[in-house]
């Protein structure tokens, strides 16, 4: 079966709410065990148990992508439990929301730190692994905004055009290792971040909505198909892409 996950290993990072949690119980339901990382421990143990009623394992390890000491721990603890990681997705993510001349340094490193700098350090942790089994699949989340300038987000922006770049650099690199990499680019996705602002603001909601073709926001859920196309053989000959599920933002032009 192109798309069976049946025994594979997955780690999933930003993995306690939105579209990080879709995918990790997304993977189960294609039978991938999970590993699940985010800060928050108490959330990812609900998530854990959403995974292990797929009949599939799920270990919680909680994980700061900003800190190397705990990105490290997780593809440890990952190969001391299961011998092997199979796949990887990159998905924890922030934003601080400020005008370009407004932005401190802090904030900035902030966003880099875990936007940027966390992927290719779990991506380097998780390919030293992969390096040496001779395969493996990296998923990046990147986003619109890594080709599509967003108002007030400078910091987010720049992290997913580098995040992209990543995606790229690392397929090219990691080939000869059978290491897949690529990357998802979702547009306005109703994540619990999201929500909050779109309930406050509907008026920000109906421009967005307006704005895309399908004229909607996405769900996390319909994330997952892109995750598992690129985490299975059915895209073994799939490398150095990111996929847009965007719901036409980027191919409308005005």
């Amino acid at each position: 079966m192109l798309f069976d996950l049946t025994g594979k290993v997955s780690i999933v990072t930003g993995a306690s709410k939105g579209i990080g949690r879709s995918i990790a119980v997304g993977l189960a339901d294609a039978g991938s065990h999970i590993v699940l990382c985010s800060r928050t421990k108490s959330e990812l143990e609900a998530v854990a148990e959403e995974v292990r009623q797929r009949g599939v394992e799920a270990l919680v390890i909680p994980c700061d992508v900003s800190n190397p000491e705990d990105i490290q721990h997780v593809a440890d603890e990952t190969v001391n439990r299961f011998q092997q990681i199979d796949v990887l997705i990159n998905n924890a993510g922030i934003t601080v929301k400020k005008n370009a001349a407004d932005y401190e340094l802090e904030d900035w490193n902030k966003v880099i730190s875990v936007n940027l700098t966390g992927v290719f350090l779990f991506a380097q942790a998780v390919g030293q692994y992969m390096i040496k089994q001779k395969n493996g699949s990296i998923i990046n989340i990147s986003s619109i905004a890594g080709e599509t300038a967003l108002k007030g987000s400078i910091a987010y922006c720049a992290s997913k055009g580098g995040v992209n770049m990543l995606t790229k650099g690392l397929a090219v690199e990691w080939a000869k290792h059978g290491i897949r990499v690529n990357g998802i680019a979702p547009a306005y996705i109703e994540t619990p971040l999201v929500k909050a602002i779109t309930e406050v603001r509907r008026d920000y909601a109906e421009k967005v909505e307006a704005r895309t073709p399908l004229k909607r926001l996405g769900a996390p859920d319909e994330i997952v198909g892109a995750a598992i196309y690129l985490a299975s053989e059915a895209s073994s000959y799939t490398t150095g892409e990111t996929i847009k599920v965007d719901g036409g933002w980027t191919a409308l032009g005005l």
